[in-house]
């Protein structure tokens, strides 16, 4: 049966509704509210800034990821609460509170993070650098080498890309760009001998480094702020006037994209246009130098429709993710995390041919620990290969990167059907994606831009060979995305497999997502929006019943974030029900563990540590037949039901096992970078292990010992706890597990 987008559309849609209707059997109070749960993740990762055992440098990298964490909150939730604020509709989400309740509360968290962010700047981190030669130098502070040197810099490569801005009733204040940095001006100048005061604004340019590195034939790095030289020579920008002041402020803007895309023939445009009013979004947020005058402030507010709520008084650098450049560059090892370069599977070691090692096995890959280059090997040789007929790939994120995307065109230049399924809306990636898709298409690629309303979020790359024995599909599979740099900075799963079911199921996908059909269900692979909330849902249903017959029951989830609703409520009832469930989450999670007769046997663990958590794995115990799932999906209403994600099942027993044992089991043991939540949705660090386990360091351990294949690394492996029954006194309630 064909059905037309719009048709097929609205069937989704209507699905989706149904599917994600809240079950409403808990009360508001058993849920955590989703933007507060955020931000205590990202004090987690201002955590590792504030935390003096890590190397200095990585201090300062994660002073830097907390603060851009903290623009993107701005860009995207914080927008889109002040957007309820001013609506007509007035309702309380599934924890209870309006949105201007949620706001209020975000505001009240914010502030104090923001506090604790900056005193760690100025008391901590800008200190310990400078015992390490690595210092921030005032003007007042250079000598005359110096300042001769910066006034040279500052006319032949500053000054000619400043543009003074006057205010006034023939110059409206201009329209500055989401998140750059600015600074307002007042000065003074003589008009038929009266003395006339009057306003400007001066933009810091984005296009020089925000930090000025000093010539040095030493191992010092020292830096003067470009907005302060900037400063220095206002009175160069504006002669004949005397300069009372200027101070530095940043305006965070509404950067979602807003597309209805059944009113537009053309994806790529529409996006192309959205990007642009990007830049020109409602302010959300004002940040100002602390020594900003209140009028001033006052007058910055009112410009940008703000009210005080929205301001936030800054005592250090503004714009904190541009001193990444102190940590970038070859420099101070001694101030790093020691070096790490991720073998190749070994298994894939002891056989040059790739297609041949898939055919006998399925292959594990457990990055950063697992060099990437192995998928980008398997796409590379997939477009040489001369018995390759075909190539077909999500691509979500890939940073543009010219082995993957250089792989793709070379096979069509060898002739082979090369289809690319792109996301453009992959959120502030989306300028990058519009680029290489275009290149992409200029080089002979069928490039199709996902389905109407829905983000395609899976990880797949299907190739289609003939063998000597026949047309077979191999397949990769995976919970990051195809983008060789960030895979040496987060944590995933991937899955290289030949199984002939497997390639079925993503081969339907591939048409689903390219041709015009109804979505038949698949075989082993579990898709949303279509079944997999409906999957989940049914076994954690599972385990709860098995926990009332007495049988063992358990369910370990790795995620980023929890947030829906009917999951959390299902997790709740098989706690009551006696089931074991044990939480990693690195991010969001509105569930309460640990509340008695609710979620007392429910325990929730985050892992911030040097690589970003990011793969997804779902176990059940399934009365000792145990189903283990890797997904590139967590456990939200928009992965279950706005995007295109893909679980797959591990059915070889030795992986299977390799996840439960190295993977889960060892991050479940960590007591180093482990925080423990409580049912208030505060963390702790978790301090209860002997020894001090850290899981990361234990994977890059495994993964640089000598003469361990990697299918057979589980010599070296965690005990994964196995749950046994116990007996329980008869007020408690029956199949209640505890772990050996």
């Amino acid at each position: 049966m064909l059905l037309c987008p719009v048709l097929w559309t609205g069937i989704l849609v209507t699905n989706l509704k149904t599917n994600a209707a809240g079950g409403g059997e808990f009360p508001p109070d058993h849920f955590i509210n989703r933007e507060l749960s955020w931000l205590e993740f990202n004090q987690r990762v201002l955590g590792e800034a504030l935390e003096p055992k890590n190397p200095l440098l990585e201090r300062v990298k994660f002073f830097c990821i907390a603060s851009s964490n903290l623009d993107e909150f701005f860009e995207v939730r914080v927008a889109g609460i002040k957007q309820q604020m001013e609506s007509d509709v007035v309702e309380r989400s599934v924890d209870g509170l309006t949105a201007t309740e949620t706001f209020h509360a975000v505001k009240k968290r914010v502030r104090k993070m923001v506090e604790d962010q900056y005193r760690c700047w100025r008391e901590e981190l800008r200190p310990a650098l400078a015992k390490h030669g690595i210092r921030f130098l005032a003007m007042g502070e250079l000598d005359k080498s110096d300042a001769a040197w910066l006034e040279s810099f500052y006319r032949a490569e500053v000054r000619p890309v400043l543009t003074p801005l006057a205010i006034d009733p023939a110059h409206p204040f201009p329209q500055l760009l989401n998140k750059s940095l600015n600074m307002i001006v007042q000065l003074e100048m003589s008009t038929a001998g009266q003395p006339l005061r009057h306003m400007a604004v001066v933009q810091v340019p984005r296009v020089l480094p925000r930090l000025v590195k000093l010539p040095r034939d030493d191992e010092r790095r020292e830096y003067v702020f470009l907005a302060q030289l900037i400063g220095h020579f206002l009175g160069d920008l504006f002669p004949g006037t005397t300069i009372l002041g200027y101070w530095q402020f940043r305006i965070t803007r509404n950067s979602e994209l807003y597309i209805d895309e059944e009113e537009v023939a053309n994806l790529l445009k529409a996006v192309e246009n959205e990007l642009h009013n990007r830049r020109k979004g409602d302010a959300v947020r004002l940040e100002v130098e602390i020594d900003c005058p209140q009028p001033i402030r006052s007058a910055l507010l009112s410009t940008f429709r703000l009210s005080e709520d929205d301001l936030y008084v800054i005592d250090g650098p503004l714009n904190p993710p541009r001193l990444m450049a102190v940590y970038e560059g070859d420099h101070s090892p001694e101030l790093r995390d020691p070096p790490f370069v991720a073998p190749v599977t070994p298994i894939l070691k002891e056989q040059p041919d790739l297609f041949a090692i898939i055919r006998e096995r399925d292959v594990l890959m457990h990055h950063p620990y697992d060099s990437f280059s192995s998928v980008v090997d398997f796409l590379v040789k997939a477009s040489e290969d001369p018995r390759v007929l075909a190539i077909k790939q999500t691509m979500y994120r890939t940073g543009g990167d010219t082995q993957i995307v250089g792989a793709l065109m070379n096979a069509v230049k060898n002739g082979k059907q090369v289809t690319a399924v792109v996301e453009l809306r992959a959120r502030f990636d989306e300028a990058n994606n519009i680029l290489w898709a275009r290149q992409l298409e200029e080089a002979g690629v069928h490039v199709v831009y996902g389905l109407v309303g829905y983000k395609i979020h899976a990880k797949m790359c299907l190739v289609v060979r003939r063998d000597d024995d026949g047309i077979r599909r191999y397949l990769h599979l995976g919970t990051g995305n195809y983008n060789p740099h960030t895979a040496r900075l987060y944590t995933d799963i991937g899955l290289l497999t030949a199984r002939p079911d497997f390639g079925e199921d993503a081969t339907n996908l591939f048409n689903l997502l390219t041709g015009i059909c109804q979505f038949q269900g698949l075989r082993k692979l579990v898709v949303a929006p279509f079944e997999l909330h409906a999957r989940v849902l049914t076994h954690i249903e599972r385990e709860t019943q098995n926990a009332k017959n007495h049988l063992p029951a358990r369910i370990v989830a790795k995620l980023n974030s929890l947030v829906d609703e009917r999951t959390i409520e299902a997790l709740y009832r098989a706690s009551q029900a006696g089931v074991k469930v044990e939480l990693i989450v690195r991010g969001i999670c509105c569930l309460r563990p640990g509340v008695p007769d609710l979620s007392e046997n429910i325990t929730v663990r985050s892992i911030v540590d040097r690589f970003l958590e990011h793969s997804r794995v779902y176990y059940f115990e399934n009365a000792c037949r145990p189903e283990v799932f890797v997904a590139s999906a967590d456990w939200m209403p928009r992965n279950f039901f706005r995007r295109i994600e893909v679980a797959f099942p591990i059915e070889d027993g030795v992986l299977r096992e390799r996840l439960m044992t190295e993977v889960l089991g060892t991050t479940m043991n960590d007591t180093v970078k482990a925080y423990v939540m409580s049912g208030d949705g505060s963390y702790h660090r978790d301090r209860s292990g002997k020894g001090g386990v850290r899981c990361q360091s234990e994977f890059i351990a495994r993964a640089l010992a000598e003469g361990k294949p990697a299918q057979k690394r589980s010599s070296r492996k965690t005990q994964f706890p196995q749950m046994k029954l116990v007996s329980a006194p008869a007020e408690k309630r029956p199949g209640k597990y505890t772990a050996e």
